[in-house]
């Protein structure tokens, strides 16, 4: 499997994930009206949901970094890191 078809689809996934989370609890909210432990029981499942989520969008925007080839900007620590930046850019 290609990295960077990987690192598309964990991305989109997580970018789901938090999707699916903020609009299962809001939508909880609105049908009830009110916040009882229903309610709560699914801002603790929405807070799950954006953290798998998260950390997916994460490890996916890795993935497309390493496949890029941009790991060398993850190691500069001085004025190369400019002749690093301009030669990553002009590619």
């Amino acid at each position: 499997m290609h990295i960077l078809f990987l690192g598309l689809t964990i991305s989109v996934i997580g970018k789901v994930f938090l999707a699916i989370g903020v609009l299962w609890a809001h939508s909880e909210i609105a049908h009830e009206h009110r916040i009882d432990n229903k309610v709560l029981h699914s801002f603790r499942l929405e807070r799950i949901i954006t953290v798998v989520g998260l950390l997916l969008i994460v490890l996916g925007y890795g993935l497309e970094i390493y496949f890029y080839g941009f790991t060398p900007f993850l190691q500069c620590i001085d004025e190369n890191c400019t002749a690093a930046v301009m030669t990553g850019f002009s590619q």
